[in-house]
């Protein structure tokens, strides 16, 4: 090998060394998506929350005691496949009611952005609990909220559009101007509530797995690591303890989002192939029986000008193949990926006015918002924050300043001054 093909190798090696560096740098040293990670957050939290709402009057004949599916049944399915719920700790009355309004408050308030760490692990607890109680209860959607609620326990979601950034940003403002904030008080006291209620369960034995297995090694592990986190950023004399949880946090948080992006191509993908492997999807008639069964006909009418053009049905149909299938294949295509994304989320919307699947469509959004772009999220945000000034200043009596310090002025001086256009 001559001198210039050696040194060409080893420039390349080296600028493949350097890209390596800078790829590793990256993953460890920020938590990716910070805008992503947030909308999906909102977007499940608040499709979770809107569900339980709207079937709040339904609540004991879906996943009560006494429901379809018996408690004798659950605990069966339970005894075999080990899920978690905390529903089969015991048949009371009043326990469900206290698991249901824990899942309503705990979505709530993941919603906000309020201790989302601790919120997203009640989060998963309410949604698992219920689910795995009834698992015949869904549209599908259900078992998008079942994994994306797992997911958003491993992810740093709150660091935007949240109610912990804004405490967080004060703190920072104050201390800027040389105040003293006070400590935090309610972290460490939810820490330790929650705490005392894991060692209650504990010990009546309600949590199944053990020592390196099962679900009681995974909430004692996120509880030991919540509060090793804040002795460490209060307690620690040097700042390298720190960095490298936050290292470990950000690998956390950005493997966690990659499974949840996998997971949308995934469900997308499989849905399009699965659907080419079908004779009336070969056809281009598939949408039009859904359409016409009475459970997807909220509007009858509405269904019937549809499927009246069998043109449109045709389209409708190939179409819906044609992105899903697609999909997964554009994301290294950016501005195709966004026109098809674009095309998913009417889609969904589409589904959840015609065919009634309002929350199905609400958690395949809130899945398909991890792909959005960065820039159009922050867009977003700033057209909410603009908003909810203009909603909440509505109604205030307008406040006009007075005088400048300093300013001598008569008023009759000080009118004359501010009338007209100055040059």
């Amino acid at each position: 090998m001559s001198s210039d093909d050696r040194t060409g190798t080893l420039e390349h090696k080296s600028h493949l060394d350097r890209k390596l560096a800078r790829g590793i740098s990256r993953i460890t040293g920020s938590a990716l998506g910070p805008y992503q990670s947030a909308v999906i957050r909102i977007g499940f939290a608040a499709t979770w929350l809107l569900f339980l709402l709207r079937e709040f009057p339904h609540r004991r004949d879906m996943y009560g005691p006494d429901g379809p599916w018996s408690w004798d049944l659950a605990q069966q399915l339970i005894a075999d496949n080990h899920a978690f719920t905390a529903l089969m700790w015991s048949d009371s009355q009043i326990w469900f009611e206290i698991v249901y309004a824990l899942a309503v408050l705990s979505s709530a308030l993941l919603m906000l952005g309020w201790r989302t760490r601790a919120m997203s692990v009640l989060f998963m607890i309410g949604v698992l609990s219920l689910q795995n109680r009834s698992v015949f209860m869904g549209d599908g959607g259900d078992n998008v909220i079942h994994l994306m609620a797992i997911y958003l326990v491993f992810t740093r979601c709150g660091q935007v559009w949240s109610l912990d950034e804004r405490r967080e940003r004060r703190g920072r403002e104050a201390r800027a101007r040389g105040e003293r904030s006070g400590p935090d008080r309610v972290g460490p006291a939810l820490w330790g509530v929650l705490g005392f209620l894991l060692a209650a369960a504990t010990l009546a034995g309600k949590i199944d797995g053990g020592f390196l297995g099962g679900w009681l090694t995974f909430f004692w592990g996120l509880w030991v690591a919540q509060g090793l986190w804040w002795v460490v950023a209060r307690r620690a004399r040097s700042a390298e303890p720190r960095i490298f949880l936050d290292v470990l946090a950000n690998l956390s948080h950005n493997a966690a989002l990659f499974m949840i992006m996998a997971e949308a191509c995934l469900i997308y993908a499989t849905a399009g192939w699965y659907k080419i492997q079908g004779s009336r999807w070969q056809d281009g008639t598939a949408v039009y029986y859904p359409l016409h069964l009475d459970y997807f006909s909220p509007w009858p009418a509405l269904s019937d000008l549809l499927t009246a053009n069998g043109t449109l049905v045709m389209l409708v149909t190939y179409g819906t193949v044609a992105v899903q299938v697609a999909f997964p294949f554009t994301l290294f295509n950016r501005r195709v990926k966004n026109v098809l994304l674009a095309a998913m989320i009417t889609e969904h919307a589409v589904i959840a006015v015609v065919l009634g699947l309002p929350f199905f469509s609400l958690a395949m959004i809130a899945a398909d918002a991890v792909f959005l772009p960065t820039s159009f999220l922050r867009r977003l945000g700033g057209w909410a924050a603009r908003a909810r000034v203009r909603l909440f200043s509505r109604g205030r009596r307008p406040t006009i300043p007075g005088p400048r310090k300093g300013d001598q002025r008569t008023p009759e001086e000080a009118e004359q001054a501010h009338v007209g256009f100055t040059a």
